[in-house]
């Protein structure tokens, strides 16, 4: 670095034939002669002379451990090696380049921190709450320091960087997930104590500190909000890199430079990090039920009229590609490919039960969706592997980072079926963290333990071959045999994929006539649910696991949700500002689950989506009113564009492409399709109703940022 210039570029060669090398940590040793670097993925250690005097050494450690950073001794001995997937720290003796030793932590240890005597080895721990303190001298923990801003609070802070100042006296710890910085004394060995948060910007992945001025660096690994991108790729006139705008290059990292706070602004930073959290101490839902005889509980425990709940996934749509046709709703008519003319169900039950136009996904891809949709988070592990599996080329190397491929991706908190068993509700999978086998008719196989015993080995998971009509009368099969039995999971999760269509690939379905498919799928499934004796007592939930950065007037994240029950509003548009996370919520308080993570913990629930009194009336399923066995043209630039892409797996097709070659199987080959919008603050603003109560009203002053309003609900 020279006058303000990066120059002398070069480049150092680490990779082993045959096998992954994906650079995570690495760190000099004092002298700068030697590198240490992490290869993540490949579970190796190597060892480079600088100089280039002496051949790199690689250390083979066993599989699945994931190494994510180093850390040297001063005296150059000993390294210390995080083990993202075993929860432990290596002891490596440089000498003899061998495990010495493995000193145990909390889920997902990442960065590490020496204090100036190396006699404490601080740990983040991004799967849980902790930092873990090790005592260097025997390897054994000192204390755990919650960095949470709540001691109890469910999983989800995420703590995954480390910087101590250069006396040794004061740790930060970069809180992903909680989007700030926890500042702790840890003078006293085992007595560490808090002095308070810094808010940051979005999910911020490193921390360190200027020993010259103190000043604190951090960079946000996802900036500060989503953005518009305007010059989106096209398809047949590749932009250059640089001005690309895909929806995983969005997110333009930050790099804040604060300096060092006084007792007084810390004390105001920290105040305000507790005010822009949505979590409280209680962890109890930030809003409450407008009427005591609600059918959504105020908490989990409390009785409720709706007994069963089914969770119907399916794959990659925005609003206003399917409802952006619905007058009633805040769409654009533009941007609607699959209109009612496609999609009679969907709009049928958004008409006959809730519209929900204000409803978002948290996740980006499928890779984290699936992940969300089932547990209200995805790992450190996921949404730091998907921009690499993701990226061109990745998928050649590393696999799909979600749906049960690695345990590592697992949250501490688990999925929505550990809190069934945990609390006794059953439940049952029909093809959601299933892998199929390789023909259809033969039995599939749980992708996680928790599902042997609760899944239907029988019901065809994500396969694009396999029409979603087939998987609607799978179920309505399994239905009619649970109603012969007497009684039904209380929890069912239900996939119906085929809304991701092919693209415009050669002789398979098209775009319209898959999504057809699955309108008609959900139909039949739901007119089947309403008129089976288990109606009166059932809520039927569908979301998309993610909206494929499609296009969206408001937000590339708002995507399709219905909510359909006999306690749903009949006929009621339902403008509230919910997410996944906020469904997942009000299954859990129907159900008397505990939340999985801080974000189901802190979430809205649909109360504004429900009534006290029961309309019983079953649904009666549209037919289709296009041809469910059109096919795609085999020649011509769109086949030609779509055979490139891999559909084996959801999201290996490049999503901006494909939604592109769907756009233009609607719209026609010279049409182009409006970029995918990034809203930074997106506000609920309903139009005042004369049903809305002073509960309603109430939240909407707190939608929209009344200060008055949020200073009395904290």
């Amino acid at each position: 670095f020279r006058d303000g210039y990066l120059s002398e570029r070069t480049e150092i060669p680490l990779g082993q034939a045959g096998r992954p090398f994906v650079v995570g940590g690495m760190a000099c040793d004092r002298e700068g002669r030697k590198l240490f670097v992490a290869n993540t993925y490949g579970h190796t250690l190597a060892v480079m002379a600088l100089d280039g005097r002496r051949a790199t050494r690689y250390l083979e450690l066993e599989p699945e451990t994931y190494p994510y950073t180093v850390l040297p001794t001063a005296n150059g001995r000993r390294l210390y090696v995080s083990l993202w997937g075993r929860a432990a720290v290596a002891v490596v003796d440089l000498a003899e380049l061998r495990v010495t030793e493995l000193w145990q932590t909390d889920l997902h240890p990442t960065e590490m921190a020496l204090t100036p005597q190396e006699d404490r080895l601080f740990v983040a721990c991004a799967n849980s709450n902790v930092v873990v303190v090790l005592n260097t001298a025997d390897g054994k923990p000192q204390e755990a320091i919650s960095a949470a801003l709540y001691p109890r609070a469910p999983p989800g802070t995420t703590p995954n960087s480390l910087a101590l100042s250069e006396d040794g006296k004061v740790l930060w710890i970069a809180n992903a997930d909680n989007n700030n910085l926890a500042a702790f004394d840890v003078t006293q060995p085992g007595r560490s104590r808090s002095l308070g948060y810094i808010p940051v910007g979005w999910y911020p992945t490193s921390v360190r500190v200027d020993p010259r001025d103190r000043r604190i660096y951090v960079a946000n690994g996802k900036g500060l909000s989503s953005q518009a991108n305007p010059q989106g790729p096209q398809p047949l006139l590749r932009a250059p890199q640089t001005v690309e705008q895909y929806i995983g290059g969005l997110f333009q990292g930050t790099l804040a430079v604060i300096a060092p706070p006084t007792p007084q602004e810390m004390q105001r930073y920290t105040e305000a990090a507790f005010r822009t959290s949505p979590l409280n101490a209680e962890f109890a839902p930030p809003a409450a039920p407008p009427e005591p005889n609600h059918p959504i509980p105020a908490r989990p425990g409390l009785p409720s009229p709706i007994k069963y709940c089914v969770y119907i996934i399916k794959e990659n749509r925005t609003y206003d590609q399917v409802f952006g046709d619905m007058p009633e709703g805040n769409g654009d008519p533009h941007l609607c490919i699959f209109p009612e003319r496609v999609t009679p169900n969907h709009h049928a039950l958004a008409r006959e039960f809730v519209l929900l136009d204000n409803f978002y996904v948290e996740s980006e891809v499928s890779a984290d969706g699936h992940e969300w949709s089932m547990a209200a988070y995805a790992t450190d592990f996921v949404e730091k592997s998907w921009p690499l599996v993701y990226r061109p080329g990745g998928k050649d190397v590393l696999k799909y980072p979600a749906e049960g491929a690695y345990e590592i991706a697992t949250p501490a908190g688990g999925y929505i079926w550990d809190r069934c068993l945990a609390a006794g509700v059953s439940f049952r999978s029909y093809g959601e963290f299933v892998d199929n086998a390789p023909n259809p008719g033969e039995p599939g196989k749980a992708a996680v333990p928790a599902l042997e015993g609760h899944f239907d080995p029988h019901f065809r998971s994500y396969d694009l071959d396999y029409p979603d009509v087939k998987r609607a009368e799978r179920f309505s099969e399994e239905l009619k045999r649970f109603e012969a039995e007497g009684e039904l999971p209380q929890l069912i999760i239900l996939r119906l994929p085929n809304d991701h269509t092919y693209g415009l690939s050669a002789g398979k379905p098209t775009p319209t006539a898959m999504v057809a498919d699955n309108d008609l799928a959900l139909g039949r499934v739901v007119e089947a649910l309403s008129h089976s004796k288990f109606w009166p007592q059932m809520a039927i939930f569908v979301v998309e696991d993610d909206a494929q950065n499609g296009s969206d007037h408001v937000d590339a994240h708002r995507t399709v949700a219905l909510v359909i029950s006999p306690y749903c509003r009949r006929r009621a548009v339902d403008s509230s500002m919910y997410s996944t996370a906020s469904m997942l919520r009000t299954m859990e308080l129907i159900l008397g689950l505990q939340p999985m993570s801080q974000f189901d913990a802190a979430a809205r629930p649909m109360y504004a989506s429900f009534q006290p009194e029961p309309d019983l009336t079953p649904y009666v399923h549209r037919p289709a009113n296009v041809d469910l066995t059109a096919l795609n043209p085999t020649t011509g630039w769109g086949a030609e564009v779509s055979a490139t892409l891999d559909f084996s797996k959801e999201d290996r097709a490049d999503d901006l492409l494909l939604n592109e070659l769907v756009w233009k199987s609607v719209r026609g080959l010279d049409s182009v399709m409006p970029p995918p919008v990034r809203a930074s603050f997106v506000f609920a603003l309903p139009e005042d109703e004369d049903e809305h109560d002073d509960a309603e009203e109430g939240d909407e002053r707190e939608q929209r940022g009344d200060p008055d309003q949020r200073d009395t609900d904290e």
